[in-house]
């Protein structure tokens, strides 16, 4: 009744779990080991149930590790990055979990609007998943050196045990939704991490 003829879904890397395969690709079978990653699977099995059904053309977006302006670091659901930035410009000592050798796809929040509008207007995505990520690896410790880099202080970090359902490693093959999209990301981690910095010495100024 509404006559929505394409929904794109806010999938998540989460959906493929432990698999120490790198990098992730979409014919990777799911795996997912955190009640989140399986209601991200489930929403995709519904997207194929509601094209079948009602011919809806829908598209799955697997988000790997987005970061931004207006992530709430108090928040349950706040991802490192958001973390890193408030402790650093805080001036307060940031924990690492585990020996912060495990990697990331940190994607910056520009490049997956980019990915969404390529997944509402390209005819040929309709009934197709895509990763969104930039196809490079970042460690946590990498991150916390970049961050600490860009405002200009020494920064050094407390580490503390692994905690459970943390995946070790994670990276995107892009190459489906450079193909079949056009995306490209355009802009890379520090970048980022230099607007988000930025972003938030101002909300500290008001």
């Amino acid at each position: 009744t509404c006559r929505v003829k394409r929904v794109v879904f806010a999938c998540s890397a989460a959906i493929y779990g432990e698999d120490p395969e790198l990098p992730k690709r979409e014919t990777m079978a799911p795996a997912p080991i955190s009640p989140y990653g399986l209601e991200k699977i489930t929403g995709e099995y519904y997207l194929g149930v509601f094209n079948k059904l009602y011919g809806v053309e829908t598209v799955s977006l697997r988000y790997f590790n987005v970061f931004g302006p207006r992530q709430d670091p108090r928040s349950p659901y706040s991802g490192v990055i958001s973390i890193f930035v408030d402790r650093v410009l805080s001036r307060q000592t940031p924990t690492i979990f585990g020996d912060g050798e495990q990697c990331r796809d940190f994607v910056y929040v520009a490049n997956v609007v980019q990915a969404n509008l390529l997944a509402g207007t390209v005819p040929s995505a309709a009934g197709r998943c895509y990763n969104v990520g930039c196809g490079k690896r970042t460690t946590l410790n990498d991150l916390l050196r970049i961050l600490a880099r860009l405002d200009g202080q020494q920064v050094t970090p407390r580490y503390a045990e692994v905690r459970a359902g943390d995946i070790r490693d994670s990276l995107a093959d892009i190459s489906r939704a450079e193909r079949e999209l056009g995306y490209r990301p355009t802009v890379g981690v520090e970048e980022g991490l230099g607007h988000l910095l930025d972003y938030e010495r101002k909300q500290r100024q008001r």
